[in-house]
């Protein structure tokens, strides 16, 4: 496009530029329109006035002696309204000459302000105050900066090691504790177990001791369990009454289960009278 503006201006003698801006050999601007051009007298430097990217890389050192390496993408133009000095002092290849020394400088200032880690944490930050110290030193060399970003931030291999291997050892802390507390919470759920059993003990010694009858109430649901047991199995066993506790009435049963609940008694009141000597 540039070329076809050069060969019809000099064709015509008539500067057309759309976003391309004019310098003649008086060091003067032209504005963004059609502009008369003395062919042999005014030599025409073009200038692109519409903001361009640029890739720049930079080692750095961080706060704590860490090496970044910090990708910038920077959006910049010339400023229009002073190109004739932006040619009087850099030439048409500004960026190529001021954006990596600045971009280098700038980035070694803000980085040395923070840690490693927070390089990663408060990116957003590290960004707003790059491109801050960036526009204003742009300024010094009528180069308008309209956008920085970082498009890529990586550390040292030997950095990376390290923090690899410190979340390892975070994770394998973290597992370590959890085994301990699922050891923990394993050995309380068995005390309560015990606890339980030793309870369900005690109020079925109570219930014995109360009425006799609840020891033939559970050989009746034992026999059920039994029966069911054997019914839905395939196989054929022959057992006599006994075996399937039919002898809830056998004489001897009862008799078994009075001279059981007269020794617990008689150990409750040994236990009380115990007691009552010790508290006398």
């Amino acid at each position: 496009m540039a070329r076809t503006i050069h060969s019809l201006q000099w064709r015509l003698a008539t500067g057309l530029s759309y976003s391309v801006v004019l310098v003649d050999s008086r060091m003067s601007s032209c504005a963004k329109d059609c502009t008369f051009a003395s062919p042999g007298c005014i030599g025409p430097s073009f200038y692109d006035i519409r903001s361009k990217p640029r890739q720049i890389s930079s080692p750095t050192g961080s706060k704590d002696l860490q090496t970044v390496n910090i990708t910038l993408r920077v959006l910049c133009r010339p400023d229009a309204s002073d190109l004739q000095n932006l040619y009087r002092r850099l030439g048409p290849n500004y960026d190529e000459r001021v954006l990596p020394s600045i971009v280098n400088e700038v980035l070694k200032a803000v980085v040395a302000k923070f840690n490693a880690s927070q390089l990663i944490t408060q990116r957003s930050q590290v960004s707003l105050l790059i491109r801050k110290n960036l526009m204003e030193r742009a300024r010094d060399f009528n180069v308008i900066v309209d956008d920085v970003s970082i498009t890529d931030l990586s550390f040292s291999q030997v950095y990376a090691a390290a923090v690899e291997a410190k979340q390892i050892a975070q994770q394998e802390a973290q597992r370590a504790q959890f085994y301990v507390e699922r050891a923990r919470q394993e050995r309380q759920q068995k005390v309560v177990q015990a606890e339980g059993e030793a309870e369900a003990a005690r109020l079925i010694g109570e219930a014995v001791s109360l009425n006799p009858g609840y020891l033939k109430l559970r050989k009746i649901k034992a026999a059920q369990g039994i029966a069911r047991t054997l019914a839905q199995s395939q196989n054929r066993a022959y057992l006599d009454g006994s075996a399937l506790m039919m002898n809830l009435q056998d004489p001897a049963f009862d008799e078994r289960v009075e001279t059981g609940v007269k020794k617990r008694r008689l150990k409750n009141d040994g236990l009380i009278f115990s007691f009552l000597r010790y508290v006398c």
